[in-house]
């Protein structure tokens, strides 16, 4: 029999969950999502979200409440009877109300291998740490900031200048074969939790903190050693983006870094005795304050994301020219 599903979510990451979901069977009475957003050019045109867009082509009721400060909004979610809540990505705080309204309560899929990495950003701050390894989770929902028991993991590697966007395109994947796994376990009431101490007395995982990613963050400094520069850069890709200047025809100019690894000592130049900043080779091999970086896909300002290649053959950076000046 199949379970009274209300799932929340905003962006790209939660949609293949959602479509799990309906896929398997199970009744969906209502979509939770954030409202439309302006964006484009000037921010004139409300843009709905994501999971919006997909509920709208399955057929499904979709409601938006800013917040749920109002009592009539928990009430009419009150009102769905549902079984179950799931939660991807959603966005905003549920009161505990809420939490407590599902016959099962609330399950959330979250990216991390908790208790690391609670919190608003855990697949950028996993690559930006240089973990080795993240994963999906299914949780059940307290009050606490991603503090619940755990139900299913599935752990996956992270690879060497893999970027936030690729893995959060693999995690999204991951997520929706979890939760439906998850479902099915609630369906024939073997779905068992396991309290996050318990998990950190058993791995060795402590709980840490991923913080909202700030633009201000996102200026590369080169003083720092070369696992941290490419950690961030990729990390910070696509969104926001981190970035540096580029002295193009001897001018410098803003540019996004989106993809990089770091290099050892044999990857071109004398790293240790270059100062941080300077290019190695006519490739984009940078020095940094400990070992070096080898930059792999960059966006100049107005232009689309390209190879270092493509982007040295109309606008070549000699080897001794110093990124990140002003």
């Amino acid at each position: 029999m199949a379970l009274s599903v209300v799932f929340m979510g905003t962006p790209a990451f939660s949609v293949p969950t959602l479509a799990a979901i309906v896929e398997a069977g199970h009744r969906v009475p209502a979509i939770y999502t954030q409202p439309p957003r302006q964006a484009g050019r000037r921010g004139l045109k409300l843009t709905p979200s994501p999971v919006q867009l997909e509920a709208e082509r399955l057929g499904l009721p979709v409601r938006s409440p800013l917040n749920f400060k109002d009592p009539a909004d928990i009430e009419a979610f009150a009102a769905l009877e549902a079984d179950v809540a799931v939660v991807v990505a959603y966005g905003l705080l549920l009161p505990q109300a809420l939490l407590d309204a599902p016959r099962f309560g609330c399950l959330n899929g979250h990216g991390s291998l908790l208790p690391r990495w609670r919190g608003a950003a855990p697949i950028q701050r996993a690559i930006e740490a240089g973990d080795a390894a993240t994963g999906m989770m299914v949780m059940q929902m307290e009050a606490g900031l991603d503090t619940g028991p755990v139900a299913l993991t599935a752990e996956t590697e992270i690879g060497p200048n893999e970027t936030a966007g690729d893995l959060q395109e693999r995690l999204s994947r991951l997520s929706a074969k979890l939760m439906v796994q998850a479902l099915d376990k609630l369906e024939a009431g073997t779905l068992a939790f396991e309290d996050q101490a318990a998990i950190e007395a058993r791995t060795g995982r402590a709980p840490l903190y991923a913080r909202k990613i700030d633009k201000a963050e996102a200026r590369i400094d080169w003083t720092a050693g070369a696992q941290a520069v490419a950690g961030k850069i990729n990390a910070f890709s696509p969104t926001p983006g981190a970035w540096t200047t580029i002295p193009f025809s001897g001018a410098p100019e803003r540019v996004k870094l989106l993809r990089a690894v770091a290099v050892d000592g044999d990857a071109g130049g004398d790293i240790a005795s270059a100062a941080p900043g300077t290019t190695l080779d006519d490739g984009l091999t940078v020095a940094c304050g400990s070992g070096a970086v080898r930059l792999l896909e960059l966006q100049r300002a107005g232009g689309k994301k390209v190879a270092a290649a493509e982007l040295l053959r109309g606008t070549p950076v000699a080897r001794g020219a110093t990124l990140g000046g002003e």
